[in-house]
């Protein structure tokens, strides 16, 4: 005896439906409120069903979490999958009456457990890992947007006070995510903090700078930085204002640049856990950024039978355009899958070109 329990989650509570074979419907739809009491007694309800049961659940962002994790804590049979699978595959679906609710929904979840009940996967501890990853992964390029906007707010404020100081050094980020010339203007903000205090003063200056901060001193730099700023148009002069907007946006940077490559270091740990790791790690033009990124957005990858499916989930599959003796043989990538996973193949090819 087979029960499908068919759940279409949403924000704090679930939908929920059990059907059997032959279109036998065991409880009809019904709402579970994601709360301790309501979770417990549907894990207890769910595990009281006679035979073989299992969960199938659509990925909803994080909503679906707290219902998965009480199941895997019952150990109970349970399944996340794409949502995109569960909806093209309602083949009886009557095109000319359009039915969207939870309850319909719950059911169509449950027809899709019974018609895949082989092919179904159960979530695992590995699932967890990659889920954690691709949370990281969420958040990294959510940090990395915040400092673009604040690195390019950084460098709009100081045409006013220092044109082209972003580009005085061309020293490599960090792995604290410090610059050399995000702390070169922390120190010297105005072109005039530096060409109005005479050469003497700010050689010694900049040569405590250099130590303060671990960079490396170099003799000549001092003489190159001063003549140069003395060529500058600063817009705004030496003003209190200007020099409290510009530390402000350098306090902000340097605390969300930390905080990516804390999100880098421990992307790259959970990473290491998985199964792919080593295998993905030698691939040519795959580091210890786009490696875990990869992983992160192509998760478990023993669900694709063929390469084919891990080009079409990405999206970068050809689109088919042909009709009666028209045949194209060039089309555009479908585009249809993750954008951020083609984002970081597109990053890893261009080391290949």
């Amino acid at each position: 005896m087979l029960n499908a329990v068919g759940i279409d989650v949403s924000k704090g509570k679930s939908t929920v439906t059990v059907l059997r074979p032959a279109g036998e419907t065991v409880r009809r739809p019904f709402t579970v409120v994601h709360s301790v009491k309501g979770l417990s007694e549907l894990v207890s309800y769910v595990g009281s069903l006679d035979g073989e049961t299992r969960v199938v659940m659509e990925t909803t962002g994080h909503y679906h979490e707290p219902v998965l994790k009480a199941f895997l804590d019952a150990g109970i049979f349970v399944s996340a999958v794409n949502p995109t699978l569960v909806k093209h595959h309602d083949s009886d679906k009557n095109p000319l009456r359009k039915v969207k609710s939870d309850p319909a929904d719950a059911r169509k979840i449950a027809k899709y457990t019974l018609d895949k009940w082989e092919h179904l996967r159960q979530h695992s501890a590995m699932d967890t890992i990659r889920t954690q990853l691709k949370t990281l992964n969420t958040q990294f390029h959510f940090f990395m947007q915040q400092k673009v906007s604040l690195k390019n707010n950084l460098i709009s404020l100081l045409d006013l006070t220092y044109p082209g100081a972003n580009n005085l050094f061309d020293s490599p980020v960090r792995t604290d995510g410090s610059e050399k010339w995000i702390d070169y203007v922390h120190s010297f903000w105005n072109a005039d903090c530096v060409r109005k205090i005479g050469l003497k003063t700010f050689t010694e200056r900049y040569q405590n700078f250099c130590k303060h901060h671990g960079y490396n001193f170099q003799s000549d730099k001092p003489e190159e930085l001063f003549n140069a700023s003395k060529e500058l148009v600063a817009v705004v002069p030496k003003d209190p204002i200007y020099k409290q907007l510009i530390l402000s946006n350098i306090e902000q940077l340097d605390t969300i640049s930390g905080q990516i490559e804390e999100f880098r270091r421990k992307m790259n740990e959970l990473a290491f856990t998985l199964p792919e790791y080593d295998t993905v790690m030698s691939m040519y033009g795959v580091g210890p950024t786009y490696g875990p990124q990869l992983m992160a957005e192509i998760g478990d990858i023993s669900r694709f039978d063929h390469r084919s499916a891990i080009t079409a989930f990405a999206g970068v599959d050809p689109g088919v355009n042909q009709s009666g003796t028209v045949n194209y043989e060039s089309n555009r990538a479908s585009k249809h899958g993750a954008p951020r996973l083609r984002k970081t193949l597109f990053q890893i090819m261009t080391t290949l070109l």
